[in-house]
C-alpha cells in the first residue's frame, strides 16, 4: 500500500471536520426548520460540547439527532486532531515541503548530469562535478545513502533508476549526460536503453564489471564504458613502472587534490573577438598563464601540443593545463556568457 502523503492527511482531517459541521447544519435545518445561522450555531455548540442552551426547544427527533451528532463528532474530531497532530509534531509536513523544494529545483535544471547510484563510483563522480560547480542529480534508493545525500544538500531522486518514471523525475529530458554507476551490469544496460529512448541526444557513460558487458553497453547506446577493476589494476602496475608520471596524470584527471586540471576552450562558445584566429593570436599563455596541451578538430581528430600557426575554427576545442587561478581566468576570458 502506498504511503499517505502528509498533506493528504491534513486534507482528510479538515474534510472530516467540515463534513460533521455540514451534517449538523443540514440536520437542524430539515428537522427543526432552523435558518442557516441558527443551524450553524447549534452545530458548533453541540460538537464543541460547550454546554450552551438550545437556540429553540428541540423536538424528540431533534434531541435524537443531537445525541447522534455528539457521538459522531467526538470520534471524528478525536481522529482528525490526532492525525493532524502526529503529522505536524512528527515533522512530516516539514519533510514534505523539503522534498517539494528539491523536486522544484530539479525541474528547473538544464544541461545537468544524472548520476545513477551513489556507491563508490557514483560518489566520486558527484564529488568531481561538485568541485567544478557542475549541476547534477543523484538517483538512489538506499535509505542510508539518501540520508547522506540530504546531509550533503545534494539534489537527489529517491527510487529505482531502472524505471522510466524515476529517470523522468530526474529531468532527464533536459540533461546533458547520464552516468550509470550501479554495481550490476544488467541494471546499467537497462538504464542505457531507457535513457536513450527518453533523450536521444544524451551523452551516456556507464560502468561495467564483466569483460563482455562493455560491448553490450556500447551497442545499447553508451558513448563510453568504464571498467573500474581493469583501470585499477593497470593503474597499480603503471605505478611500479612510471610512478611519477602516473601520479602526475592522476592529479590532472581528478584523482589528486584538484591543484591543477585540464580545461577546454570551445570555439562554439568563444567570444567573437577570438574566433577564426591562429592559436598564437589568442594569447592564452600570456593572458592566463595556462599551457596549451592539445586540440580537437572538427573531424574529431586530436593533436598534442598544436603549433601556434594552426587556426582555431568552428567545432574545434583547445585543451589547456591550468591551476585553479588560471582556470578562473580561462573561464572569464575565453568562454562567452
Amino acid at each position: 500500500m502506498a504511503k499517505q502523503k502528509p498533506i493528504s492527511k491534513i486534507y482528510i482531517s479538515t474534510g472530516l471536520i467540515l463534513a460533521v459541521i455540514v451534517i449538523g447544519i443540514l440536520g437542524y435545518s430539515f428537522i427543526e426548520g432552523y435558518n442557516f445561522i441558527d443551524a450553524l450555531y447549534m452545530t458548533i455548540i453541540t460538537v464543541g460540547t460547550v454546554g450552551f442552551g438550545e437556540v429553540h426547544p428541540l423536538s424528540d427527533t431533534g434531541k435524537l439527532f443531537t445525541s447522534f451528532l455528539i457521538i459522531v463528532s467526538l470520534g471524528t474530531f478525536a481522529y482528525a486532531l490526532s492525525m493532524m497532530t502526529s503529522t505536524i509534531v512528527g515533522g512530516e509536513i516539514n519533510r514534505y515541503f523539503k522534498i517539494r523544494r528539491v523536486n522544484t529545483a530539479i525541474e528547473k535544471l538544464e544541461n545537468h548530469v544524472v548520476i545513477c547510484g551513489y556507491g563508490r563510483n557514483g560518489k566520486q563522480a558527484a564529488m568531481r562535478l561538485k568541485a567544478r560547480s557542475f549541476p547534477f542529480v543523484v538517483i538512489e534508493k538506499d535509505e542510508q545513502l539518501i540520508t547522506q545525500l540530504k546531509t550533503e544538500n545534494t539534489l537527489y531522486v529517491e527510487g529505482d533508476a531502472t524505471l522510466d518514471e524515476t529517470l523522468e523525475k530526474a529531468n532527464l529530458r533536459n540533461a546533458r549526460a547520464i552516468i550509470c554507476a550501479l554495481p550490476v551490469d544488467a541494471h546499467n544496460l537497462f538504464i542505457v536503453l531507457s535513457a536513450k529512448a527518453i533523450n536521444p541526444n544524451l551523452t551516456i557513460i556507464s560502468r561495467a564489471s564483466d569483460d563482455n558487458s562493455d560491448k553490450k553497453l556500447k551497442a545499447a547506446g553508451a558513448n563510453n564504458v568504464i571498467m573500474p577493476d581493469k583501470i585499477g589494476g593497470a593503474h597499480m602496475a603503471a605505478l611500479v613502472m612510471r610512478p611519477d608520471v602516473i601520479e602526475f596524470i592522476a592529479n590532472i584527471t581528478g584523482q589528486g587534490d584538484d591543484a591543477f586540471d585540464i580545461d577546454e576552450i570551445d570555439y562554439n562558445i568563444l567570444p567573437a573577438q577570438y574566433r577564426d584566429k591562429a592559436i598564437k593570436d589568442l594569447q592564452i599563455p600570456g593572458n592566463t598563464g595556462a599551457n596549451i596541451v592539445g586540440l580537437k578538430n572538427a573531424k574529431g581528430d586530436y593533436t598534442v601540443n598544436p603549433t601556434g600557426d594552426q587556426i582555431f575554427g568552428p567545432n574545434t576545442k583547445l585543451f589547456v593545463l591550468v591551476n585553479k587561478a588560471q582556470s578562473a581566468k580561462v573561464q572569464k576570458l575565453y568562454k562567452a556568457v
